[in-house]
């Protein structure tokens, strides 16, 4: 893993507007002096999870990096289109898969629905109706969610899974496939807190492979149980992680999901929305 020159300056480079300094895309440092003033149409809301990635990542990682993408693209996006609104993120996320590693945070599906239908009801009653869910954790299934409340409310959910957003991109910069805590998840953590990885710790991600043949195609599915496929909860090789592919793969995310916030803050609901008129 190289750290380079860059190193422990890439988190003050890198992070947009810090928390404490009132910007009006901000809901946790905005006032009701401000709010009062000003039109919100499209919020976001990242969700994340709290739990182990390998030894060497913190467990906060989805956290940390859905809060810094969120923030980041919220922060770009109101240059252009004021009518955003970026909202304290959600840290847990569904972890039962991971129970066996000490310190693991698991709430279930259901409750997350929950949480997250009571924040889009609130957000509605205050005359927002386009919500972006920015997803960090693999294991947060909004899919039934999104087509039950839209079904329910005259609201729109849009699920963005972050780590998707450039993966027509990962084979340019990434040597290696990663699923958790791997070359790529490395790598993002060294661009964003590299004073918060360890990788003298890191354990070498291999995994125990699925004695089924359905399950290594993937035409059958199930739910991992990951203290079975190794001791670090890990899946895929950091050792080719390096701060500059975190970076060059986070700038193709941001700017991405950046335009995606402007185009809808400028598209207005009529009858075929989101459809082509």
């Amino acid at each position: 893993m190289s750290t380079d020159a860059e190193g422990a300056g890439a988190v003050s480079n890198l992070c947009p507007q810090a928390p404490g300094v009132i910007a009006e895309w901000d809901l946790s440092s905005v006032n009701l002096g401000r709010v009062a003033g000003h039109s919100y149409d499209v919020a976001v809301v990242p969700t994340s999870a709290i739990e182990p990635h390998n030894r060497h990542l913190p467990y906060g990682q989805d956290f940390l990096h859905g809060a810094y993408i969120a923030r980041r693209c919220c922060e770009a996006a109101a240059r252009q289109s004021p009518n955003i609104a970026c909202l304290p993120g959600v840290p847990y996320g569904v972890d039962s898969n991971l129970m066996d590693f000490p310190m693991t945070i698991h709430v279930s599906q259901t409750a997350l629905n929950a949480l997250l239908r009571d924040i889009i009801i609130s957000l509605k009653h205050h005359g927002v109706r386009k919500i972006v869910v920015i997803n960090s954790h693999g294991g947060n299934d909004f899919g039934s969610f999104v087509r039950q409340i839209q079904s329910d409310l005259e609201v729109f959910v849009f699920i963005v899974d972050w780590w998707k957003v450039a993966e027509d991109c990962y084979e340019d910069i990434f040597e290696k496939p990663d699923d958790h805590g791997g070359e790529f998840e490395t790598s993002v953590a060294l661009a964003l807190w590299p004073q918060l990885v360890e990788a003298a710790q890191a354990g070498d991600g291999m995994a125990r492979p699925f004695r089924f043949e359905a399950l290594r195609r993937g035409w059958a599915s199930t739910s991992r149980n990951f203290a079975k496929l190794n001791d670090h909860a890990g899946v895929g090789d950091p050792s080719k992680a390096e701060a500059e592919k975190g970076r060059r793969y986070l700038d193709l995310v941001c700017e991405r999901i950046t335009d995606f916030l402007v185009e809808l803050g400028e598209s207005p609901i009529d009858e075929s929305f989101p459809q082509q008129p």
